[in-house]
């Protein structure tokens, strides 16, 4: 089972990274939760949207990849360049290079529960300042 649903994850990035945001309820439960926030589909859909809009060349690749039988854990890497503000921080033109750690609950093969820390003292330390 928990190499089915790497195998699922796995087309879940191909579909962030393709933009194929009309697909992404094949992987992403209606009711979706991100960081305890009851997010939706739709709003779960628009903050991806809105991250790759700050950052057209955002790419998600999986460094470290592990599930078992109902949880997928990754730790995503990141090599981008912001073009709007994101995270808080302003864009400067400059490539940034940061990681993601989350956790995936799925129920019936799709997502229902995330859990997402991003490393923004990364961003920091690269010269990145967040707004006012």
């Amino acid at each position: 089972m928990a190499d089915d649903l790497l195998h699922l994850y796995r087309n879940y990035l191909a579909c962030l990274n393709d933009r194929r945001w009309s697909n992404l309820g094949e992987y992403v439960a209606d009711d979706v939760v991100h960081n305890g926030r009851a997010l939706g589909l739709s709003g779960y859909r628009a903050m991806l949207e809105g991250d790759t809009h700050a950052i057209p060349d955002l790419e998600f690749v999986p460094e470290f990849l592990l599930a078992d039988d109902r949880v997928v854990s990754c730790r995503l890497v990141f090599h981008c360049t912001p073009q709007h503000a994101f995270l808080g921080f302003g864009p400067t033109g400059q490539r940034v290079s940061f990681v993601e750690h989350v956790f995936y609950r799925f129920d019936d093969r799709r997502i229902g529960e995330v859990w997402s820390l991003i490393d923004r003292d990364a961003i920091r330390q690269q010269g990145f300042r967040e707004r006012p």
